[in-house]
């Protein structure tokens, strides 16, 4: 495949869960992203890290690259801990990131991540709850994704996502920048 990779699978997703399910209104803390973007006016999301609005100096947001962990992300030390250490593994460090749930019947629109903050973040996808699986494309593959699996995919080709299945899909999806990046940005 060339637009989906799997990094990692059988990864304890219950604990996660657990933790979303101990915040009320979890969904409904921040609403940007179905308010603002429409192509994901159909997702809900929970923010964990966004980019520094300190460093958007006029920029569009997509060629912000500082990225900073979101004051709701305190309530989610389990996932903030499985980016930290997936970001390591990749010998990188953590971008944006955040915890998406599409309800049934719902989908994510086609479109490309474009900018020079996806140019060089990689995306990656764990699948925290799916039940019947998780209907992804991206160029001319589409892909199911199971919960406990971890995957690399190329959101600079166009993507889509939805959900056929009778339960919330919900999905921890973060970026990775790649050290070497890290060290040009730093010494630029």
């Amino acid at each position: 495949m060339r637009y989906f990779s799997q990094i990692k699978e059988g990864v304890d997703v219950k604990p996660m869960l657990e933790e979303i399910g101990a915040l009320d209104d979890a969904w409904s803390l921040a609403t940007g992203r179905q308010d603002k973007i429409a192509v994901q006016r159909e997702a809900l999301a929970i923010p964990l890290r966004g980019l520094r609005k300190s460093a958007i100096r006029g920029r569009p947001r997509r060629d912000v690259m500082p990225s900073r962990w979101t004051s709701a992300s305190v309530a989610f030390p389990l996932a903030r801990q499985f980016i930290r250490e997936t970001a390591q593994m990749l010998d990188g460090v953590p971008g944006r990131a955040k915890i998406v749930n599409l309800p049934p019947g719902k989908r994510v629109y086609p479109h490309i991540d474009r900018g020079e903050y996806y140019r060089i973040h990689a995306r990656f996808h764990l699948v925290l709850h799916s039940p019947e699986g998780s209907a992804m494309r991206a160029g001319d593959e589409t892909c199911r994704l199971q919960p406990g699996e971890l995957w690399w995919f190329d959101n600079k080709a166009e993507h889509e996502a939805w959900n056929d299945g009778q339960e919330n899909r919900i999905h921890l999806i973060f970026d990775v920048l790649p050290n070497l990046y890290q060290k040009v940005l730093v010494n630029a």
